[in-house]
Order: C-alpha cells, then structure tokens, then sequence
C-alpha cells in the first residue's frame, strides 16, 4: 500500500494560520487525546469516537476518516505562502501521538512536498510513537504544562512523567527543533514560582532556544455546552497583561533564553 493510502481521524482543518509555528501555515487536528486539560480550548478533540456537538443550533458531526492524500490536497494549496512565510504544516489535536502512523505519514508527505513541518504536542505517549514522527519533523512545539506530578494528575488527569522523560528525549535526539511552551493557567501554574520550574527545566534541555507562555482564555467554552459537558473553570478569568508580562521575564532569565507571549 502507497503510504498516502493511510488513513486517520481529523475533526477540522485550518488554513492561513499564523500561529503553532513559523509563517503562514495550514493546520491539522486529529482526533484523540490521553489527556483531559480542563482548560482545553478543543473538548471536541479528546474523544477519538467521531460524535455529535450543536454548533449555532445544528448538530455538527465532529470527527472525518480522510487518507494523507486527501489531506495534502488541501495542504499543498498554499505551497506560495508557505514559500514566502517559512510557512508549511503543522499537526495538532487532540493528540498527534496517537495516530503515529497516520501522523508520522502527513509528515513524510509534507516534507517530500518540500513543505516545512511542526507539531503541537504533550509528547504524552510511548516515546516508540514519538520517534516514528522526529525523521520527517522541524519543530517540535511541546506543551510542559507543570513540574509537580501530582497538581499535573489533579488537572489533566495524567501525570508528567512520561512528558518529561520524552522532552528530554526529543532534546538529545538533535533532529528538531523544541520549542517549550506553557499554557498559563490561574489557579494552576500561574505563580512566579511554578513557571520559573518550568523555565529552569527547559534551560536542562539541549538545544532549546525559545519558550512560549500561552495566556489562558476562554474561547472554547461554547464547545462544552454543544458537547453537553460542564466547563470546569467557569469563572476564571483569562491573566492580565502585565501579569503574563512578569512571569515572562522571569522565565527568560531563569531559562536563559528567548521567552514571548503567545505561539
């Protein structure tokens, strides 16, 4: 069978994106996700189950078998933008990790299309899984949500040990580049103290050059009522501008390298 052939679960497909890497870039969200963030800004990605979410009053079903070949049809389309952003592809979810073979195939495509390649990732998986994606990877963007392995279980509903062992991992690896990024959560991971961990561990990881707060909104939470879910940080506000400000230049000095707002 062509590798094109392979087949996997997507719920959207986002075109002239400027975030989740480098230039202009089309991004791919697969279904499925170990994780259960309660912040997450996709609840419809968790389940791989394709499944039933009321958008603007009408059933919408989320969740589409496609092949690599279909996808980059759509991929390839905007090859110009990708040529003159440093644009290309990036995999998102969900979690791209639990259809390697699928993902590690849309890699392999866009890079023999000559298209640049990221991944949105908590790397919370076997790092078998992992390693399928790195040969056809540019940038690894990987989620370090909190050092403390029992306030990452409360939150998330696993613990961050697998996610670490792989960070540094993918860092010895020397294939990618890593990018740690860090969604900052009130009354999660909000504190000077708990991003400098964070910054402090990702300064030990080799070859790492940048690092990204991602301020915490609520742009999601229409989801979980389509979904008949309860949002479970209702009330929480998104952090003040010079509050992100401050745990942004704490964390680059402890890092010791580039740190911005937003990814």
């Amino acid at each position: 069978m062509d590798y094109t052939d392979t087949k996997g679960r997507i719920f959207d497909i986002q075109r002239f994106s400027v975030h989740d890497g480098p230039g202009i870039r089309t991004i791919v969200f697969l279904k499925g996700c170990i994780l259960r963030c309660r912040w997450c800004c996709n609840p419809e990605s968790q389940r791989y189950e394709t499944e039933t979410m009321i958008v603007h009053g009408k059933e919408k079903v989320i969740g589409q078998d496609v092949t690599v070949r279909e996808v980059m049809e759509t991929v390839v389309k905007d090859r110009p933008y990708y040529r003159r952003s440093g644009g290309g592809l990036t995999l998102s979810g969900g979690e791209s990790l639990m259809q390697p073979e699928f993902a590690s195939a849309l890699l392999k495509a866009a890079k023999e299309s000559g298209i640049n390649t990221a991944l949105e990732s908590t790397a919370c998986a076997p790092f078998e899984n992992v390693s399928k994606l790195l040969p056809w990877l540019d940038t690894y963007l990987l989620d370090i949500k909190h050092m403390n392995s029992d306030k990452h279980r409360e939150f998330t509903g696993k613990t961050n040990r697998l996610i670490l062992e792989n960070a540094e991992k993918i860092a010895r690896s020397g294939t990618v580049e890593l990018v740690v990024r860090v969604p900052v959560i009130p009354g999660f991971n909000d504190t000077r103290e708990e991003i400098e961990e964070i910054a402090a561990f990702a300064r030990r990881l080799w070859g790492v050059r940048k690092m990204h707060l991602l301020p915490y909104h609520r742009l999601g939470q229409d989801k979980y009522i389509g979904l008949g879910r309860t949002y479970e940080l209702e009330g929480v506000l998104p952090p003040a501008g010079d509050h992100m400000e401050m745990l942004r230049k704490a964390a680059e000095e402890k890092a010791g390298i580039v740190c911005q707002i937003g990814g």
